[in-house]
């Protein structure tokens, strides 16, 4: 990879990562298109630090309100708790689904789910759950109300996001919404949940491909920082739309690329497995769906 093509992917994992459109499907779908190999899970995963740090950043004063108020509570039993230990526990309950179905499918995560076939359908699908939730999310809630429950729920929709075209954001605001919070709560709450699975993923791919990446690591470094850039100022942005604007533009944004990807690859002028090597344990049979 060079250093160019290191730009585009942190520009591009910046701002898709926080709107409610997959970054993962776009770090997919782009390659593909111009014909550059799929730069793999690991390195979108790993990418995503720089997208960590900006809402690290952006959320300092939230996370270190509920870090602290969360190592307060341990120990304390079933004493009342102050808000911030709930959000610190629905955040910790609500991170421990993706781990545990991103273990259970390591597998198909690198191989299977990349399949554009995959990413279109999910892009679809996550779509019309997210309008689905929109018209049925009661949309009352704030985030002071959150329980170790919706961390579990929540969790339960992050893990979607494994699948290549779900979104994290996508599926966690989705959850949120279904669960009675307002889309900025919804937002903010699927931001604040991101930190220990963004920040385990990285971790963990920076372990398993050490080897690779300590051949790449100024690329990695390259994305990293523009990925952070663009990031901050997509957070910023997104918090202030959803405060007087719908979900719908994604939504409709979500099909048509979705549609645009299986019509490509009906018609023959896309590969579901373009830019992915071919290994002995993934055919074309079992990588579409």
């Amino acid at each position: 990879m060079d250093l160019i093509q290191a730009i585009i992917f942190g520009i591009l994992q910046g701002l898709t990562e926080f709107l409610p459109i997959s970054s993962s499907a776009h770090i997919r779908i782009l390659p593909a298109l111009l014909g550059w190999p799929d730069p793999g899970a690991a390195f979108t995963a790993n990418i995503q630090l720089g997208t960590l740090v900006a809402v690290l950043i952006y959320f300092w004063k939230d996370l270190s309100k509920v870090f602290s108020a969360w190592i307060s509570s341990l120990g304390k039993g079933g004493e009342a708790q102050p808000p911030e230990a709930k959000i610190g526990w629905a955040i910790v309950i609500g991170t421990v689904p993706i781990i545990v179905f991103g273990f259970a499918l390591k597998d198909q995560i690198e191989t299977v789910f990349r399949s554009l076939s995959w990413v279109a359908g999910a892009l679809i699908g996550m779509a019309l759950l997210l309008g689905l939730a929109e018209k049925m999310g009661k949309q009352t809630r704030s985030l002071e109300s959150v329980t170790w429950r919706d961390g579990l729920t929540v969790g339960l929709w992050q893990a979607m996001a494994l699948i290549p075209g779900c979104s994290r954001s996508g599926s966690t605001i989705t959850g949120a919404l279904f669960a009675g919070f307002d889309r900025a709560t919804a937002a903010r709450f699927s931001f604040l949940l991101s930190v220990p699975s963004i920040f385990l993923a990285a971790v963990y791919t920076a372990y398993t491909h050490r080897e690779v990446f300590s051949q790449m690591l100024m690329p990695l470094i390259v994305a990293n920082l523009f990925s952070l850039v663009t990031g901050y100022l997509c957070i910023a942005f997104l918090m202030k739309f959803l405060q007087k604007n719908s979900t719908l533009v994604f939504i409709v944004y979500r099909v048509v690329l979705g549609l645009a990807i299986l019509g490509m690859i009906s018609g023959g002028r896309l590969d579901p497995l373009a830019g992915i090597t071919p290994t002995p344990n993934v055919s074309t049979q079992t990588t579409n769906p």
